[in-house]
């Protein structure tokens, strides 16, 4: 999950198990995270019925510093410019 975990994580992707989109999004929260020294971490959206309730038709979807980002594909450059503030 979390590559930094000793920093505050400042995204959030939720996702599901079996979801190539998710899958994909992943990567690129990964490679932003690694580059930038970001922490984050990812949540089941099947596990939490709150979650579900909120997101399922939109999974993936990317938080940054609690605040929806990006829903289905994760644009890293877009990423990396959110993370700048």
């Amino acid at each position: 999950m979390a590559d930094h975990p000793e920093a505050s994580p400042r995204i959030t992707l939720i996702g599901r198990s079996g979801c190539h989109l998710c899958d994909v999004a992943r990567e690129v929260v990964r490679a932003v995270a690694d580059d930038t020294g970001v922490g984050w971490v990812e949540l089941d959206v099947d596990a939490d019925p709150a979650l579900l309730a909120r997101w399922s038709d939109e999974v993936p979807v990317t938080l940054v510093d609690g605040q929806p980002h990006d829903y289905w594909r994760v644009d890293e450059a877009r990423l990396r410019a959110a993370l700048a503030h």
